[in-house]
């Protein structure tokens, strides 16, 4: 069977494609609600199936990608599992230097980049293993912590570095901001995996929005496939957070850990091929 008549540009609005976008949504809406990141890097591969620009598959995207953010984000905030203030200094944070490092990254080789982002996140996936098992141990000397046992204020404008860090590395390693902020929040401040999760994807709502309203403007949008997206993605963000509230924090350091694997082996192939 010859696939590619079904996939090229004109035949993106068709209904099955449409349909076929849904589920694609539905998927990565529930993998933004259990690890907290926004899905580009899912549905941009994806989209370019049907052979559209690069541009206007990372557009479309964003329609997704906020609205998946959105419908678990307000889950979230609407079961009091949401630290917003926490969420909108790493979205606002995040937003003018994913510029700087987009800036930064129009000037450097796409080879440079690849390797460097599979390296910190080769660097992260130890670290977070490291900062695991010291919590382990902190626990049985110490016994469990007590919500005012102080240490590091976990709420409010706390994460104001982290959210400058991880959108410069977003923007210049050219991918979504969860990613590099749930791990970052777990190693620099000792976060809890699920409450890291949450605000990452509080966070991806707010930059998402501003993409999306960048790439609108310009006319990038596909928007009849991006609402279909939309659609799904919401779907999808509810039974992810419903599903990362029934998760063991192990089991989301698992799934997590082995997303920054294949990030880190997708980004040393890009590397290698030079692309």
């Amino acid at each position: 069977m010859n696939f590619s008549v079904f996939f090229s540009p004109e035949t993106i609005g068709s209904p099955l494609s449409w349909l076929l976008l849904l589920v694609i949504g539905m998927g990565t809406g529930t993998v933004a609600g259990v690890l907290g990141i926004g899905g580009g890097l899912l549905i941009v591969p994806l989209l370019t199936l049907w052979r559209i620009d690069l541009v206007q598959a990372t557009a479309t995207s964003l329609v997704g990608v906020a609205v998946s953010a959105l419908s678990g984000s307000g889950r979230n905030w609407k079961k009091g599992e949401l630290r917003w203030r926490s969420a909108l200094a790493l979205g606002l944070c995040g937003l003018p230097t994913a510029q700087v490092g987009a800036w930064a990254a129009y000037r450097m080789d796409d080879r440079v980049l690849a390797f460097s982002f599979a390296a910190f996140l080769v660097m992260m996936i130890f670290l977070v293993a490291y900062k695991k098992r010291l919590g382990s141990v902190e626990t049985l000397v110490d016994g469990p912590p007590t919500p005012n046992s102080g240490g590091v204020k976990k709420d409010g404008w706390a994460v104001v570095p982290i959210g400058v860090l991880a959108g410069f590395l977003a923007g210049l390693f050219g991918v979504g901001g969860g990613a590099v902020m749930v791990p970052l929040q777990m190693v620099a401040l000792g976060e809890p995996i699920k409450s890291a999760v949450r605000t990452s994807l509080g966070a991806i709502a707010l930059i998402a929005l501003s993409g999306l309203w960048r790439y609108g403007v310009q006319g990038n949008v596909l928007w009849g496939p991006g609402i279909a997206l939309a659609i799904g993605g919401a779907i999808g963000a509810q039974f992810g957070t419903r599903l990362l509230g029934r998760l063991s924090s192990d089991r989301v350091n698992q799934l997590f850990r082995g997303l920054l694997i294949v990030l880190a082996i997708y980004m040393t192939w890009r590397g290698i091929r030079g692309k």
